[in-house]
């Protein structure tokens, strides 16, 4: 999603750490290689003029100039900038809390596929999820949810035939409790583009349910009208933050570092892939690291975590002390780096 902009970023800090010294006239130069590159990127105009404007202000202060290597001390005031632009100061990681979860969103967002991710992960995390149908308007969208659920195990609550989205809601409040799932999810209705009907539908809905997460499903891909739906959403529903899906695709991806900073909402979770596996929730410190060719390390060793065997992993260890590892032992090997997908 980054590539562009990490290729033309890496370039201008190239260049950067090659000086001795900094002045004013290279910083300006090169926040300025900078400014544009986010632009190009689909950034939003007012939050790339702010981002330059605080980069500046830092970088021209005592903290550079006197640095040792100036060049990388920029860097480092970028990747500041950049995790502040996408976290706001607020603190990324915090509970899940339990309740019901509504995930709001345009059609063809991915939002059915994301509540299917989203119950897998917090299955993983000891929660017991329950899926709810209340997208009334698609016929394919129960099918598509139900298909999802055996696919994860993962029960779903659906009425057929009915259309009103309060009384399915009323109705799962009890099953949920008696079969006791602490997180209910809730896959409501979508538009090709934000109509009055299906905001009066989703705000009955809010106030029969007082949910605990509102979630805006919003598609990376989309561009600058991403901010425009997320702020549409926000102002008719109040939601507690954001999924961005689709972080895998080519797009230019200016659009996800800009709906923090225009909405003021927290990016929560992000998709990053087509299986079931592939959502994950959202660090700033993380995206900016990608973003600037530091790498992601954390989240490769937790990926491998996942994916790997402890008691094999143990097992194979005392093979090879004691010369005893043979081929199926090597294969078994390459299929638990398979599950990590591609490196």
């Amino acid at each position: 999603m980054f590539d562009s902009l990490s290729d033309k970023l890496q370039g201008i800090f190239k260049n950067l750490r090659g000086f001795g010294k900094l002045t004013e006239k290279n910083v300006a130069d090169a926040l300025r290689e900078v400014r544009l590159a986010l632009l190009e990127a689909d950034v939003n105009y007012k939050v790339a003029k702010d981002f330059i404007e605080r980069t500046k202000q830092r970088a021209l202060g005592q903290e550079v100039l006197t640095s040792i290597t100036p060049g990388q001390q920029i860097i480092k005031i970028v990747h500041d900038e950049l995790v502040a632009l996408m976290a706001g100061g607020e603190e990324e990681t915090r509970a899940l809390p339990q309740g019901n979860w509504m995930m709001v969103g345009l059609h063809g967002c991915g939002k059915t596929t994301t509540c299917g991710k989203l119950a897998k992960l917090l299955a993983k995390q000891g929660r017991k999820p329950l899926l709810v149908a209340c997208d009334v308007h698609r016929p394919a969208a129960i099918d598509q949810l139900e298909t999802l659920g055996k696919q994860l195990g993962i029960p779903v609550f659906s009425l057929r035939g009915e259309t009103d989205v309060v009384n399915i809601a009323r109705q799962v409040t009890a099953f949920a409790q008696s079969q006791n799932h602490d997180v209910v999810i809730f896959d409501t209705a979508g538009r090709l583009h934000i109509d009055g009907e299906l905001v009066q539908e989703l705000v009955r809905m809010r106030d029969a349910l007082t949910p605990q997460e509102i979630l805006l499903v919003a598609d990376a891909a989309t561009g600058q009208e991403a901010v425009n739906i997320v702020e549409h959403f926000d102002k008719a529903l109040n939601i507690t933050g954001i999924v961005l899906t689709k972080l895998d695709g080519d797009a230019r991806g200016g659009a996800a570092l800009s709906m923090r900073a225009v909405t003021g909402k927290p990016i929560r979770f992000a998709g990053v892939g087509e299986k079931l596996d592939d959502l994950e929730p959202f660090y700033a410190e993380r995206m900016a690291g990608r973003i600037l060719g530091m790498g992601d390390v954390v989240s490769l060793v937790e990926k491998a975590q996942d994916a790997f065997d402890a008691k094999k992993a143990e097992e194979l260890q005392e093979k090879i002390a004691d010369q005893s590892l043979n081929l199926e032992d090597f294969l078994s090997q390459l299929q638990q780096l398979k599950k990590l997908g591609p490196l």
